[in-house]
């Protein structure tokens, strides 16, 4: 049987395996939330920077420029990391260049997977599908907050490790722990993680709207992966 594990930070990342694996990038409040919305919505492409800079520059070569830092969009960039800046089609056709605080982190630190997914609750049963076609051992990388833990995604991968529990097995006690939390919680998942502290620094910035989009489930059949060349399509 196939395994499945999770790793609760960026910072974490160097203590588990990524080679050989199905790597799920998962930022919940906003960053895969936002790309799967984009992509699902007629963007053509993403590519994921870690820097501003580097992001910002992709401008004078056609892309449309999203940045956040510390939930609000960056001074400069066309776009922040609202999900429903897509939802219109209004940006249909386009290619997307975007940097996040804590999302873009950790596609960049999964380099060297076998494969990259992008995992959000909007396409989660699209995403369990697919790994389950795929003959990998799977590794969730939470993308935290700055480093540290944070309930959203983490919630997100007890999700995940339930959902595939007839295909992977869950021999890792952070699965365990959150496969166990998400069964006592996620039917009440909108109110459990209104107390998280990601949530409550979004409130306070008024998008609200977003945290429910992000909260959605099953709202798309796309497949979001990272290419070989780095950016984001639908598989």
């Amino acid at each position: 049987m196939r395994s499945i594990e999770v790793c609760f930070s960026p910072e974490l990342i160097h203590l588990h395996e990524v080679t050989g694996k199905l790597v799920v990038v998962v930022d919940i409040f906003r960053a895969t939330s936002t790309m799967v919305a984009a992509l699902a919505h007629g963007v053509t492409e993403i590519l994921p920077f870690a820097e501003l800079e580097a992001c910002r520059a992709m401008q004078n070569k056609g892309y449309l420029i999203a940045a956040e830092r510390d939930g609000l969009t960056a001074p400069g960039f066309e776009l922040g990391n609202s999900p429903l800046a897509y939802t219109d089609g209004a940006y249909a056709g386009r290619k997307l260049a975007m940097t996040t605080t804590n999302g873009t982190l950790a596609i960049e630190k999964s380099k060297g997977a076998a494969e990259v997914l992008i995992g959000a609750f909007p396409n989660l049963q699209a995403t369990v599908t697919y790994i389950q076609s795929r003959d990998l051992d799977v590794l969730i990388h939470c993308a935290g907050w700055k480093g540290r833990f944070n309930l959203e995604d983490s919630l997100y991968a007890g999700a995940l490790v339930q959902a595939l529990g007839e295909s992977h097995a869950n021999r890792e006690d952070g699965a365990i722990a959150m496969e166990s939390l998400f069964a006592l919680v996620g039917g009440n998942l909108a109110t459990y993680l209104s107390q998280a502290a990601h949530a409550k620094r979004l409130q306070n910035h008024g998008i609200e709207a977003d945290i429910d989009f992000c909260l959605s489930l099953n709202l798309y059949d796309q497949v979001v992966g990272v290419s070989q060349k780095g950016e984001l399509r639908i598989v």
